[in-house]
């Protein structure tokens, strides 16, 4: 079992939550470009070019490890969930808003921490719970101008947003929880550059590569981004789950709605024309910080704990 040092976990889970913050506003201004599917097998093609050459150029890849028989089964599913991730996250944004999809895939780390609970031996305190009762009160609220719609079954297309993200929710899960398993015995890059590669070469088939040429100069540099957050943001997680433990580093990440909702209200006030932003109303800003929160309660309610913050793993 590693020792955990959050003076390393905490500024990696920071910056994964600063770009998992912006990468919803980036997308959505491409989408109206490109599909989805391009988008993403881009991302992938980058990552794949820029990480797998610079971790191959520098001796520091052994992508032979993760087919070994102990680890098959987690690269497996690390693999197949956050490729899930990646292409649900971005069909979802077809038809929700950005603040709307980062509520939602607040779940997912909700559901690293809960099987982090039940499999990797973390305690639930009776504060934990009402994090998760918190969230669960919180999203209602959020959506609460949108309810009459969706119950009625007037909002198909935004339902169907919505389901999309909460599969992206329970991919991102199965990737976080399996790749804690694979950092006791792999370095992360191997299952990072893993993924990069397997993601261009699933999505190529159903991407239209050509369709770029569309793309004015504001555009490219969203897709540069969008590869460059794959990196930052992915190697910054990694590396913060090999240092700190996971429900901190999900504690951390309850951040990331908040950042969304943000800087979308204020892009939308600066440049009404980039993006739709969610119509928010003090109920819904209340629902928010009631989901982030208890997201938040939940990852720490069992409290500090002094000799966890001793030591350190790479």
């Amino acid at each position: 079992m590693h020792q955990s040092n959050w003076k390393i976990g905490l500024p990696l889970a920071l910056i994964t939550a600063f770009m998992w913050g912006l990468l919803p506003i980036a997308l959505k201004g491409l989408l109206d470009t490109i599909s989805a599917t391009t988008a993403t097998w881009y991302r992938f093609v980058g990552a794949a070019l820029l990480a797998g050459g610079y971790y191959g150029w520098s001796r520091r890849l052994n992508l032979r490890q993760l087919f070994g028989s102990a680890l098959l089964p987690f690269t497996l599913l690390a693999v197949g969930g956050l490729l899930t991730n990646y292409l649900t996250y971005a069909t979802g944004l077809n038809y929700i808003t950005a603040g709307a999809s980062q509520i939602v895939i607040q779940l997912a780390p909700l559901m690293l921490l809960v099987s982090s609970v039940l499999w990797l031996g973390e305690n639930f305190s009776p504060r934990q719970w009402l994090g998760v009762i918190m969230v669960a009160a919180g999203l209602p609220l959020f959506f609460n101008q949108r309810l009459p719609q969706l119950l009625s079954g007037a909002g198909g297309d935004y339902l169907l947003g919505l389901g999309f993200i909460v599969v992206a929710a329970i991919g991102w899960a199965v990737y976080g929880y399996n790749q804690k398993k694979i950092l006791r015995h792999a370095a992360s890059q191997n299952l990072l550059v893993l993924i990069y590669i397997t993601g261009t070469l699933c999505f190529l088939p159903m991407a239209d590569p050509l369709s770029v040429s569309r793309l004015n100069g504001l555009e490219w540099a969203l897709l540069v981004f969008l590869t460059a957050n794959t990196l930052i943001a992915y190697g910054a997680f990694s590396k913060a789950l090999a240092n700190w433990e996971a429900s901190r580093v999900s504690a951390t990440l309850a951040l990331v709605p908040l950042i969304t909702l943000a800087l979308a209200a204020l892009i939308g006030a600066l440049w009404p024309g980039y993006i739709e932003v969610e119509p928010l109303n003090w109920i819904s800003w209340l629902g928010a910080a009631a989901v982030a929160c208890g997201s938040l309660l939940a990852a720490v309610g069992k409290g500090q704990r002094r000799h966890s913050d001793q030591g350190t793993s790479d």
